[in-house]
């Protein structure tokens, strides 16, 4: 049973958790923090941000480094102004958290016209590490861990035409879709950063029914109703464990997916997941996700 007891010494580390003020992302942040690392807690709102800082120094005493950093993953233009001034403080990256997400909205857009959940969710992401790929090469044998969800197995596919909401919208379908996207695009990484041989490692979690914010646009009548249909339903520091594992475990060779061990991967403690579908194994449809995701955001990798 692997938990945060676990996760090695890492001072000296530098990391980038995404969203990191809340939920998931914040448990990770201070177990990496709690570790030694150097944390960069990045959100969209930085009053929200501070106010994560302050709350792991007090919860964990000292420990590593915690650095802020605006980061709204609807705006390209944002990600790259924080991955600039990011870059211009530091000359490498340890690991980088994917973390932040949206979850059934309502129907609306990011900055740059995308359907808000594959926008964040993905769009975001990829311009993100595409940036600050320099760092994570200069530094040794770093890691991506890109968070996706069971969901990713209820996509059949991507509908290349309906990512800006020009058809229909379908909340629920479009976050799967999103969540394809996260693993399509985490195993593409890992391939081209092999071809490249790079040390960097792209690694994919998920982590069971969790409850954080992120179901903040489910109905809390409806989301009790859900929840009651499981045996457990995790908190945010167990849920972080997979993304955690992902992030620090020497067992890591890249590739691979992480998620709770127990029955259909609902809760439990981090293993490799079993989760797969033809969909997200598709290389033909990640050589076409990722084609589209650079010429969307005008990002091309240095491998």
């Amino acid at each position: 049973m692997w938990t945060s007891n676990d996760i090695p010494d890492l001072t000296g580390k530098i990391a980038i958790v995404t969203g990191a003020n809340t939920g998931i992302g914040y448990e990770v942040a201070k177990a990496l923090y709690q570790k030694g690392a150097i944390v960069t807690i990045s959100a969209r709102d930085m009053e929200k941000a501070v106010s994560a800082a302050e709350r792991i120094k007090k919860e964990s005493g000292k420990a590593g480094g915690l650095e802020i950093g605006l980061l709204n993953l609807a705006s390209l233009d944002d990600v790259k102004t924080f991955a600039d001034q990011f870059s211009e403080g530091h000359h490498r990256l340890d690991i980088l958290v994917n973390n932040a997400g949206v979850m059934i909205p309502p129907p609306s857009r990011t900055n740059d016209g995308f359907e808000l959940q594959f926008g964040v969710n993905f769009i975001g992401h990829f311009a993100l590490t595409a940036h600050l790929l320099p760092l994570l090469n200069a530094a040794d044998a770093a890691r991506v861990v890109t968070l996706s969800s069971g969901a990713a197995t209820l996509a059949p596919g991507i509908d290349f035409g309906n990512l800006k909401l020009e058809n229909t919208y379908d909340s629920w379908r479009e976050y799967a879709v999103s969540k394809l996207a996260d693993i399509l695009f985490t195993y593409e990484l890992d391939r081209r950063l092999k071809a490249g041989q790079s040390k960097v490692l792209s690694v994919a979690a998920h982590p069971g029914v969790t409850r954080t914010d992120l179901q903040r646009h489910i109905g809390s009548d409806v989301l009790e109703g859900l929840f009651a249909q499981f045996d457990t339903v995790m908190e945010a520091w167990q849920g972080a464990l997979p993304t955690l594992f992902a992030a620090t475990d020497s067992s890591i060779r890249g590739g691979e997916f992480i998620g709770p061990d127990g029955p259909n991967e609902y809760a439990g403690y981090p293993t490799l997941s079993k989760h797969s579908s033809p969909s997200m194994t598709d290389q033909a449809l990640a050589q076409e996700l990722w084609d589209y995701a650079e010429t969307a955001t005008g990002m091309k990798f240095d491998f």
